[in-house]
């Protein structure tokens, strides 16, 4: 009977051994597995933030895109005030050009008065 109580000691034994190794086994994959989740939550937290930012890039480029539409009227206007002034100067140097034909007219008549 002593050899079957070793047996089943040294079974019982292995068997405790083995329930020890795939306990550790067991835990060593939790703890992985643990690790890869914080890991995870981690980095979704990461690109949450990525996610802020370019969610405010995108408003702000909407607002830039708005603004820049409000600027196209005031160009146009530019466009036209400088379309206007290009047309004025060419009436002033028309006139320019007159008056000093009248100058001339008058200077001549002032120097030679019996021409006239």
């Amino acid at each position: 009977m002593a050899a079957k109580d070793e047996l089943a000691e040294s079974l019982n034994d292995l068997f405790t051994s083995v329930s020890t190794m795939v306990k550790s086994e067991l835990q060593g994959t939790t703890n992985h597995m643990e690790l890869l989740e914080k890991m995870n939550l981690r980095v979704a937290e990461e690109y949450k933030g990525f996610g802020d930012v370019a969610s405010g890039l995108s408003v702000f480029v909407e607002q830039l895109k708005s603004k820049a539409g409000s600027f196209d009227e005031y160009v146009k206007q530019i466009d036209v005030i400088d379309q206007q002034v290009t047309e004025f100067e060419a009436v002033v140097s028309v006139l320019d050009r007159y008056v000093a034909m009248l100058e001339s007219k008058v200077q001549s008549v002032y120097h030679n008065p019996s021409s006239s």
